[in-house]
């Protein structure tokens, strides 16, 4: 068997398997299918310092090769989060690596949910800044659209925690190298992406946007390519690890993906039709690298030929 264990700086995963944040809760609501530390690592909901509430309904609607979400962070805020038993608890209870992924509505909110993490960060093994969710009218996407904005937050966030900090980057921006290369220069430890690309849907009957927030975030197997090759950019253009996502519903995307130069991948829309995907892919990673007869699976990593 190959070795899978992965190298993410001061992150270490037994695995390159990720789940992408939104798409697997809290954690709890998958420990049914299977045991949450065979992944390399769960990634929860976005946590701020208060419970949101997210935006009204209907917020998902399914599109060609993919879904629209516009969910809007809904999550429980960090004290619930930290001490609610189904929540960080129960994620100290189950030996899972853990990431948080967190948001704020304001630069200074950032910062106060990463302290307050970093005061109980037992369990907690990285966080993750998001700054791209375009589902929310405040915080978010304005972040990551910005170049000055985004770095501003990833430096508030670094001198708030000691924490792994990696950056989930939106892909709604004209050269995503130029903000991965910003956050890399605030301290961020990895970037993570993408996330989704804004889109709409019309239901024709109605004549009415088939989510109330009118647009949302197009996930699944329609985003892969723009994915691919936004991570082959940010990998040429930074030293620190990239984790790769957008689209993949197996093996296959996700050795792409690492091929392209992620280090490890996280696992989202594929979940909700498949709550088994993530451990498919691990499988499917190893049976590759057996069946090419590499040793170790940090030896695909960039190997693309060009």
């Amino acid at each position: 068997m190959a070795d899978l264990s992965v190298d993410l700086g001061k992150l270490k995963l037994k695995n390159p398997v990720m789940t992408a944040s939104g798409t697997f809760g809290y954690g709890f609501e998958y420990a049914d299918f299977f045991p949450l530390d065979a992944l390399g690592a769960v990634v929860v909901k976005g946590i701020r310092m208060e419970p949101s509430h997210g935006n009204n309904t209907p917020r998902v609607a399914e599109v060609c090769s993919g879904m629209l979400n516009a969910i809007g962070l809904q999550g429980p805020g960090v004290e619930k989060f930290l001490h609610g038993d189904e929540y960080m608890p129960f994620l100290r209870r189950s030996g899972a690596t853990v990431v948080v992924n967190i948001w704020g509505k304001t630069i200074e909110e950032y910062g106060e949910v990463a302290a307050r993490l970093d005061a109980e960060k037992e369990g907690i093994d990285a966080l993750e800044i998001n700054i791209s969710c375009p589902n929310v009218k405040e915080g978010g996407v304005a972040f990551g659209t910005d170049l000055k904005l985004a770095a501003k937050v990833v430096a508030e966030v670094r001198k708030s925690t000691t924490l792994p900090l990696m950056t989930k980057l939106s892909p709604n921006v004209t050269k995503i190298a130029d903000f991965a290369k910003a956050v890399e220069g605030e301290g961020s430890d990895m970037v993570s992406l993408i996330n989704t690309i804004t889109g709409m849907a019309i239901d024709i009957n109605t004549r009415r946007p088939k989510i109330a927030n009118i647009t949302g975030g197009l996930s699944g197997p329609a985003i892969k390519p723009v994915a691919v090759r936004m991570v082959y950019e940010v990998a040429k253009a930074v030293k620190i690890p990239v984790i790769g996502m957008g689209g993949i519903m197996n093996a296959a995307d996700a050795i792409e993906f690492m091929l392209a130069g992620a280090s490890a991948v996280a696992v989202g829309t594929a979940i909700f039709s498949d709550p088994m995907a993530p451990m498919k892919v691990i499988a499917g990673i190893n049976e590759y690298l057996d069946k090419n007869n590499i040793a170790c699976v940090r030896d695909i990593v960039g190997k693309v030929q060009i």
